[in-house]
């Protein structure tokens, strides 16, 4: 019997890391196993190149999800558009290329009933990462070591019986500067958008999932699928939303979809 999956008109995926520890491979390759679309935007940052020059930790779940995307592309004859992300900015030498369905892009124009929407990983408009390399470098080990921390954290926690908890998210919501950085970065981002005559705009890169209209401007984050577990998705009927894993599962299991609005 094959297993029940939803349906969309196109998902975008960010920030997956493929080659860290805490890349929820497993949950990303049942999501995408358990969905069906036209379209799949790989919105960069999915192989983590800074985490496997320094040993990395790729698993056969890393390949897997591989393996999935280009069966899908195969029996299923979705579209593939890669952006590249600044993780994975090693393919910055090979863009634009095309191979078959895949497309390997820095940025991609998505056409929406509602008006076109540019979609980019958004590494562009970090001061730190596009400037200071080497210290963007070093801000990724900090977050892996936070990340480990906040494994041994959760391993408590679960003795506990209690549920997970994130220490990175609550480092961002409550240190300012941090707070002061994704609201520059999205800003940026929205006045990008408004200069390219775009109706809304799609990225990743700060692992902040976000759906908010400001200034006329559709505002998109995919999140990551390191902690948050979430993509933007474009339902058949043409609105996008947000959309994360638990509920991804609840509704696989009832088969719900959003009323169209």
């Amino acid at each position: 019997m094959s297993e029940a999956c939803l349906r969309f008109k196109t998902i975008f995926l960010s920030d997956i890391h493929l080659g860290t520890r805490d890349c929820k491979a497993a949950e990303v390759t049942r999501f995408l196993r358990r969905s069906r679309c036209e379209k799949l935007v790989l919105n960069g940052d999915i192989i983590d190149g800074w985490a496997l020059r320094r040993g990395g930790a790729w698993s056969d779940a890393h390949t897997g999800f591989i393996r999935l995307v280009l069966e899908k592309m195969e029996r299923e004859e979705m579209q593939v558009i890669y952006l590249r992300g600044n993780h994975d900015d090693i393919l910055e030498r090979f863009l634009p290329l095309q191979i078959s369905g895949l497309q390997i892009e820095t940025e991609h124009i998505h056409a929406s009933p509602h008006g076109a929407y540019l979609v980019l990983h958004g590494d562009g408009f970090d001061r730190v990462t596009t400037n200071c390399r080497w210290l963007a470098m070093l801000g990724s080990v900090g977050y892996e070591l936070l990340l480990r921390l906040n494994r041994a954290y959760n391993r408590y926690r679960l003795w506990r019986g209690l549920e997970y908890y994130s220490l990175s998210k609550t480092i961002k919501a409550r240190v300012k500067s941090a707070v002061s950085f994704v609201s520059r970065y999205e800003e940026h981002l929205r006045l990008l958008a408004q200069r390219r005559g775009c109706q809304g705009i799609i990225c990743g890169h700060i692992h902040s999932p976000c759906d908010q209209r400001t200034g006329g401007v559709h505002y998109l984050n995919s999140g990551d699928w390191v902690e948050s577990l979430t993509a933007v998705v474009e339902h058949l009927d043409r609105s996008f939303e947000v959309l994360h894993y638990k509920d991804f599962l609840t509704r696989i299991e009832h088969r719900t979809l959003p009323a169209a609005t």
